[in-house]
């Protein structure tokens, strides 16, 4: 299983670009695959071509009016163990012995 956080934005469609973030997240929302919203991106978890597909497709859709995209994207794979979304901030957690922010 792999976690894959990315951020894809549009370039030159001025400050605010909400309406392409939402776009991709309904289009991961609707993907199936387990995943986390945060202030700078998104987190996915699952199979390594099942997470890709879903950039592909966020990729695909912004395409169709954006002349520009900036994407990032960070993979993290670890053979034999999933729910790490919940399960890395567990672990900080149980180390510190209470609540973070999250």
């Amino acid at each position: 299983m792999v976690l894959l956080e990315f951020s894809m934005s549009p370039l030159g469609k001025g400050e605010s670009v909400g309406k392409y973030v939402a776009r991709s997240l309904d289009i991961i929302d609707k993907s199936g695959v387990a995943y986390r919203l945060n202030p700078m991106g998104t987190v996915l978890e699952g199979e390594w071509d099942e997470v890709f597909d879903v950039v592909r497709r966020c990729y695909a859709r912004m395409r169709q009016d954006c002349n520009r995209i900036s994407c990032t994207i960070k993979v993290d794979f670890r053979k034999g163990h999933s729910g790490r979304l919940s399960s890395k901030v567990d672990s900080v957690e149980r180390r510190l012995k209470r609540k973070i922010k999250h």
